[in-house]
């Protein structure tokens, strides 16, 4: 017997729980169905600037704002951008009055399912297909067998999203980027080397299309990412099961690099986690079908680079889920308000990250950050 939900929301991201956070205090159900087994099934990721214009309003709709703050990383936002030979050209500390205030994603994450029922999420649903019925309800059905029903779909199932093409045939194509994830734990005591080159927030060490992204952790680890443009398939030559052999191939890409940044791969104190970074077309967009939507990066998968992930993904929820119960009776011109802000916002974000991209790894990427975090405009010959 198949489960009718009013509304149904498939990803039980950050975006995901915005959506089912909003609708819950005005009154309005959702179910949750996300694919892992619980919410303790993995680890969330790094450390996420929440910005004033976008994150931090959707917090805010979501009554979640002061939890937020509590949460916040003192010293987070401080930053350093280093050349290849480990020289400091820009160092700014957190003095507390930025306007990007880092959080750990799982501790986000999990303030937003802390203030929803324990019902809310339904843990180890994974959608296997999903097709439409009649008068805008959807069909879902899931890995275990089951199958339900809906008259509101949501996508928040991220990049690779099994909801997305009933709205639209676009897909996630390679940025040119490649990502090695490594983690130093405990680095006060394990890597004071690695964690004095760090420093207390965020490390940028970049030159000739390659370089090191880092993040000094709540948690007193280092998040870092090893990050080349390179072929698609660079990656997928490398063995990633035998460590020493992908740190060698890894580092092969760096020579004549300081050996203090390169240790930020070499002391990982986790498995070498590769990555590829992967994108939506700038400007994605689809033409209004009855009883679905999407969210997040299911909606706008972009690259890094501007720090938006996160942020557009809550904001999108927090918009979804205030003109669902601002037009209850009316749930397609809700779905049409949310939409048109939805593409444009997406949009000029899009560009951004692509930009942020191009800066980071194009010419003169340390002079052009030094620029951008200074506020002073490029020198032009």
């Amino acid at each position: 017997m198949n489960t009718h939900h009013p509304i149904a929301i498939v990803g039980a991201g950050l975006g995901g729980l915005t959506l089912a956070r909003v609708l819950h205090i005005n009154g309005i159900e959702a179910a949750v169905f996300d694919l892992e087994a619980d919410r303790h099934a993995r680890t969330q990721g790094g450390m996420l600037d929440i910005h004033t214009h976008n994150g931090q309003i959707a917090l805010s709709t979501a009554g979640l704002h002061d939890g937020f703050l509590s949460l916040v990383h003192s010293g987070g936002e401080a930053t350093r951008v280093l050349d290849k030979h480990a020289t400091v050209h820009w160092e700014e500390a957190d003095d507390g009055t930025g306007d990007r205030p880092e959080v750990d994603r799982g501790q986000l994450r999990d303030l937003l399912l802390d203030s929803l029922p324990e019902t809310t999420v339904r843990w180890g649903r994974k959608v296997t297909a999903a097709r439409p019925l009649s008068d805008g309800r959807h069909e879902i059905t899931f890995a275990d067998g089951t199958v339900h029903t809906t008259d509101l779909l949501v996508g928040a199932d991220g990049a690779w999203s099994r909801i997305r093409p009933l709205v639209s045939d676009a897909w996630p194509a390679y940025t040119g980027i490649s990502f090695i994830e490594t983690n130093l734990l405990d680095a006060a005591t394990r890597h004071p080397d690695s964690l004095a080159v760090v420093g207390d927030g965020a490390l940028f060490a970049l030159a000739e299309g390659k370089g090191f992204f880092a993040h000094h952790q709540t948690d007193g680890s280092l998040h870092i990412y090893t990050a080349l443009r390179v072929a698609e398939d660079w990656l997928d030559a490398i063995d990633f099961t035998d460590p020493e052999t992908a740190a060698a191939a890894v580092l092969a890409r760096f020579d004549g690099w300081s050996d203090s940044i390169r240790t930020l791969l070499t002391a990982s104190d986790t498995a070498l986690v590769p990555r590829k970074v992967n994108a939506l077309p700038i400007g994605h967009r689809w033409d209004r079908v009855a009883g679905v939507t999407l969210l997040g990066d299911a909606a706008h998968v972009m690259s890094p680079f501007a720090g938006e992930g996160a942020n557009l993904a809550m904001l999108d929820g927090a918009e979804l889920g205030e003109a669902i119960a601002h037009h209850k009776n009316d749930t397609e011109k809700a779905l049409t308000v949310y939409e048109e802000a939805l593409f444009e916002r997406s949009a000029v974000k899009a560009q951004e990250s692509a930009d942020g991209l191009e800066l980071c790894f194009g010419q003169n990427p340390i002079g052009q950050l030094v620029s951008l975090f200074s506020g002073e405009a490029e020198e032009t010959d």
